[in-house]
């Protein structure tokens, strides 16, 4: 459509550095001006409902509830990415506080707005619970983050077009990454689970695969694999969502302090790190702000994108063993500990295998044609319609952040009686999880630079 002409997305509000608030907010492209910066944040507002509610319409949600509790999820998380733009956040070098007349900065980038998202969020989960409630037929971060993650397909094509070798050696590096990974982290922490904390086998399997593999989603369907009762993976999953949160807090500004000089051993720490797509994903986008910003003041201009990409290549590898190892481990399950009538099928792959990772492939696929093979028209044009795409992975990884928050209450959680399983997932992370992951980072991706901005 843009090499038609016509500007498709170019009325999506995009957020920048400020200290006059009025400044802000501003149509992504020129051609819309017009629209102003409340115009242009009001028509993303209308587009995302209209086009999540018919999302969610196929799911059986009650539109008008989820439209109401969805006006104030967004008025809410686009308000933190707002404040996380303050110059007072997000200026990071010298020259930027200069501009703004300012004489101290948290030196964030706007992307510390992810935290500010998360941090309002757990406070309306842990102070405003009955809010919380209200506003749960919008708390979706699965459902964000997917969209997140397959809109973050063009962005990753555009970046490695221009860089083929690189990008073909961090794929190739982050397969065997993960599968080196996590075949340690599984059967340390379920030994760990079983030996050391007394768990059954119907808790210590869903708890290794949701602190070793993939959070959430690998607790589901591990629990599913071996037919473990439902309040298993839910109390498992609620506890993945607790504790990465706090490594969103506090594993990027480490990488910022050890790590900037190998900036693709961050990114891939943070993908073989935290636990949850929505929570690493958006950890490697605030590790790759803070990278870039320390880099960028010793002199070093990174291209953007790189440290990003790492993270996301090691988390859609890590997704796609989910459906693997849920089958593997329920082919052991029914034929050898708890043998019954029926027999896990090779089809079981497919029915856990989860779909958006066709979506990422698909739109990388079709992005990374455009731009190497196709006309002078189409290469010149892609990168901008992908960086007016790219406006929407933003909001969508706020979203992410906001849920996460939202459904961090930490009382309820601790009333269900998890603490002996906090205490599991607190040893294996911080034990050795979050260490192993580091040091295999560092064994497949140390060496390797991002390309220096032209």
């Amino acid at each position: 459509v843009s090499i038609s002409g016509v500007d498709l997305l170019g009325w999506a509000v995009n957020t920048s550095v400020y200290t006059d608030l009025t400044h802000a907010l501003s149509p992504f492209a020129k051609t819309y001006a017009w629209l102003g910066g409340g115009g242009a944040l009001i028509s993303t507002y209308v587009a995302l409902l209209v086009v999540l509610g018919a999302g969610v319409t196929t799911l059986g949600v009650d539109v008008r509830k989820f439209a109401l509790a969805f006006t104030a999820t967004f008025a809410i998380a686009y308000a933190s990415w707002i404040v996380g733009s303050y110059a007072h956040v997000a200026a990071v070098t010298p020259a930027e506080q200069q501009k703004f007349g300012i004489a101290w900065s948290l030196k964030l980038t706007n992307e510390g707005g992810y935290i500010v998202a998360l941090l309002a969020g757990l406070v309306i989960a842990n102070f405003f619970p009955r809010f919380a409630e209200w506003l749960k037929e919008a708390i979706r971060p699965e459902l964000y983050i997917k969209i997140a993650i397959v809109i973050l397909g063009a962005t990753v094509a555009v970046t490695a077009a221009g860089r083929l070798n690189l990008a073909s050696s961090l794929l190739l590096r982050g397969a065997a990454a993960i599968v080196e990974a996590y075949l340690i982290y599984w059967a340390v922490v379920y030994y760990a689970a079983r030996k050391w904390f007394g768990f059954s086998r119907e808790w210590s399997a869903p708890l290794a695969s949701g602190i070793s593999i993939c959070g959430v989603a690998a607790s589901i369907a591990t629990g599913g694999a071996i037919r473990a009762r439902p309040a298993v993976p839910i109390l498992v999953s609620s506890l993945v969502v607790v504790f990465a949160v706090v490594e969103v807090l506090i594993l990027p500004f480490l990488a910022q302090t050890f790590l900037w000089h190998e900036p693709l051993v961050a990114g891939a720490w943070m993908g073989l790190a935290i636990k949850t797509d929505g929570a690493a994903v958006a950890g490697g986008g605030i590790t790759e702000s803070l990278i870039m910003a320390k880099a960028a003041a010793e002199g070093i201009k990174y291209q953007p994108g790189w440290i990003l990409a790492t993270t996301a290549t090691v988390k859609i590898f890590i997704d796609i063993f989910i459906g693997v190892w849920a089958f593997i481990l329920g082919y052991i399950w029914t034929n050898h500990i708890d043998k019954g009538p029926d027999k896990a099928k090779p089809i079981e792959i497919w029915q856990r295998f989860p779909k958006f990772i066709l979506g990422f492939v698909l739109v990388f696929a079709v992005s990374l044609w455009l731009a190497i093979g196709s006309t002078p028209q189409i290469e010149k044009a892609l990168p901008a319609a992908a960086g007016e795409a790219n406006v929407f992975r933003v909001i969508f990884f706020v979203l992410t952040f906001f849920s996460i928050g939202v459904l961090s209450d930490f009382r309820k959680l601790w009333e269900q009686g998890f603490g002996k399983l906090a205490l599991v997932y607190l040893v294996s992370l911080f034990g050795f999880v979050i260490w192993v992951g580091l040091l295999i980072s560092w064994l497949f991706f140390s060496g390797i630079k991002p390309p220096l901005a032209t």
